[in-house]
């Protein structure tokens, strides 16, 4: 739908603008590592389904079926299995963990004709009806030309291609897990952490978290190491006034009763180019809080 020039965007409008920018990142860092669009949809509707029976917990459960389906426009039946994957806590086996390129990956390695008498995964042409790597897509589906598998697992690092010889070798890393686990665990852990502060902040559930930033377009590629120093200075900063304070928070609630309660505190900076050079006069150059 498109809105008449001076008509201000709705509630929903803005809703599914901010959506948009969260999907964005998280759909980049999919196809970065090969994560397929039904791994997505699994946890999607699983995320889709706890929050709508969470938001009901006073529900029968002969009705509860039907209220989260209305809520998340997710077929009952479908909503009756993520129920009972969730509860079962087998969240995890319920994911299609294998991309195209992963199958590929595991029916290489898995299948004597492309491996040698080691068992180990041989170098195959790119073409012919034996033994190749066309014959080893074609395997794994016909929905996708070898080709596009190709190069697929090209990008994600999986292969290589020579193209004086025409041959496809298995990459030597291919099977061995990246060493980022750590990074990814933050990224899950303190992402989520302010995001989960962020929302809450939207919906209004009576305790607000704090959640301020400062941005300015219009800078000079020189200026972004002194802006990176300060962000430094501020954090090492922070470190020195908040560690000594929670630590004693800790060791005080050793002895209290009642329930405790965990906190996140971060900084963060962000940089990016910007598509085109802001106007002149409109004021984009000056740091605006939010």
């Amino acid at each position: 739908m498109t809105l008449p020039p001076d008509a201000a965007p709705s509630e929903q409008d803005l809703l599914l603008a901010a959506l948009r920018r969260l999907m964005g990142p998280m759909a980049r860092l999919a196809v970065a590592r090969g994560v397929s669009h039904a791994s997505l949809e699994e946890l999607l509707k699983q995320a889709l389904v706890d929050a709508a029976d969470a938001a009901h917990p006073e529900l029968p459960p002969h009705r509860r079926v039907s209220r989260i389906s209305t809520a998340t426009g997710i077929h009952r039946r479908e909503v009756t299995r993520l129920m009972q994957v969730l509860r079962e806590g087998r969240t995890e086996e319920a994911l299609p963990r294998r991309s195209r390129a992963r199958e590929a990956l595991a029916h290489w390695l898995a299948t004597p004709c492309f491996c040698d008498a080691r068992g180990l995964p041989r170098n195959l042409p790119r073409q012919g009806r034996e033994s190749s790597f066309e014959a080893l897509a074609q395997a794994v589906t016909r929905d996708v030309h070898p080709r596009s598998l190709l190069d697929e697992m090209v990008r994600l690092g999986m292969v290589r291609h020579d193209p004086a010889t025409d041959t496809v070798c298995l990459d030597a890393d291919a099977t061995t897990p990246k060493a980022d686990a750590g990074r990814l665990q933050f990224l899950g852990a303190n992402v989520g952490d302010h995001l989960e502060g962020a929302v809450d902040n939207v919906l209004g559930d009576g305790r607000r978290h704090f959640e301020r930033a400062v941005s300015a377009t219009g800078l000079p590629e020189a200026a972004l190491a002194q802006i990176a120093e300060r962000v430094n200075a501020q954090w090492q900063g922070l470190l020195q006034a908040m560690v000594p304070a929670l630590e004693a928070a800790v060791a005080a609630g050793e002895q209290a009763p009642g329930p405790h309660r965990r906190v996140r505190i971060g900084l963060y900076a962000f940089d990016k180019d910007m598509p085109a050079p802001p106007a002149e006069g409109d004021g984009s150059t000056k740091g605006t809080p939010t």
